[in-house]
């Protein structure tokens, strides 16, 4: 969970010097993250398959491996296609680890203040990860974009002899067969899309203000970096507590907050556009974003383990995490393709706004359940 985190904040402060240095725009360069994001959303569902036949601990090796290899081969390259398909490549090995966290927490821990605590401990890494992804982000760009895609590499083969170390080598079990049964679970299914939502607008704000200052204000990487933190770092500090939030209000509620937080943010940066402050103009859009996250995230984890039984959680886990990444596979290139075109900022805004407002519609629909929430 921190190495992905720390994957996609890494590269996206890098993709204004990207595109820069290869004379590419917004569109191009922002398959570095919808590729990752692809390539993780895709595979999810593969990983517990192959750990039924494989065995946990070999595939999170060959995983380690493999993504140390991709993360190597991209910073060596000049090559946009190799760059994407490297990026593609480790989206998909972070995926055949990712999952099963959330699962084990689901499965280990009872339903009450300490898988409460858990979820928000599990949730903080991410957050954790992003906020340390955009400072170290900051540095390496200083010097070369290339070492955003060479510094996972030893990170990669630490944690592949930490986990020959550590993790027992045990046969899979077999996948659960949750046929369709996931699908029809209502609340399951409003926090795979609720999740993949809030992703979408966060991600998608985050590129237009990434693009903003680098190319419109002519800020450097690290500035750029400093100035995205109050969008994750309210986050890292508040989690730990997230688990008294959702003890009070139930995941319904912080959930419907946390969407009308992040709808909020995208129109009044809609209002707010061509200003040319980051103060007045983008911060406040940033701490709205932040804080959709900080109340909404855990409730959102919390319930995607809360709303099955305990023998599907395994195969719940994936098909909500591949919700949360097909939020990025689907607003990176659409926001992206947006600011390519002349005065393209406030299209890009537009479209954030919408897919707010559909987040909030959403939300309602688990307001409408409330009586039912113990479960959810």
């Amino acid at each position: 969970m921190l190495l992905d985190a720390i994957e996609v904040s890494l590269v996206l402060v890098a993709l204004p010097a990207i595109g820069a240095d290869l004379g590419l725009g917004p569109w191009a360069v922002q398959w570095l993250m919808s590729g990752f994001a692809l390539g993780f959303a895709a595979s999810l569902t593969l990983g517990p398959r192959l750990a039924a036949v494989w065995g946990l601990r070999r595939v999170y090796l060959v995983a380690m491996l493999v993504f140390a290899a991709a993360s190597l081969v991209g910073g060596l390259s000049t090559n946009m296609a190799v760059l994407v398909g490297s990026r593609v490549v480790k989206g998909a090995c972070a995926a055949l680890t990712a999952p099963a966290g959330l699962a084990l927490i689901g499965e280990t821990f009872p339903s009450g203040p300490r898988q409460r605590r858990a979820v928000s401990v599990y949730s903080m890494f991410g957050a954790s990860g992003f906020s340390l992804g955009l400072v170290l982000s900051g540095l390496l760009v200083a010097d070369t974009w290339r070492w955003t895609f060479l510094f996972p590499v030893p990170v990669a083969l630490a944690l592949l002899v930490a986990g020959r170390r550590l993790i027992p080598d045990v046969e899979g079990a077999p996948p659960p067969r949750s046929g369709l049964a996931l699908l029809r679970n209502g609340p399951l299914m409003r926090a795979v899309a609720g999740a993949g939502i809030l992703n979408g607008v966060y991600i998608g704000l985050l590129l237009v203000v990434t693009f903003t200052l680098s190319w419109g204000m002519g800020w450097r990487a690290w500035q750029v970096a400093l100035a995205l933190l109050p969008a994750c770092l309210p986050l890292v500090l508040s989690l730990p507590f997230a688990g008294r939030l959702v003890q009070r209000f139930g995941t319904s509620r912080p959930i419907a907050l946390g969407a009308l937080l992040a709808f909020a943010a995208g129109p009044l940066a809609l209002a707010r556009s061509g200003g040319g402050s980051y103060a007045g103009d983008l911060l406040p859009s940033l701490l709205l974003a932040g804080a959709s996250f900080v109340v909404a995230f855990a409730a959102l984890n919390m319930r995607a383990t809360q709303s099955v039984a305990a023998e599907l959680r395994r195969a719940a886990v994936p098909v909500y995490q591949t919700g949360v990444q097909v939020g990025s596979v689907v607003m990176l290139p659409l926001v992206a393709a947006l600011l390519d075109a002349p005065d393209g900022t406030r299209p890009a805004l537009l479209a954030v706004s919408v897919l707010g407002a559909i987040g909030v519609a959403v939300a309602a629909t688990g307001l409408r359940t409330r009586s039912g929430e113990a479960g959810a």
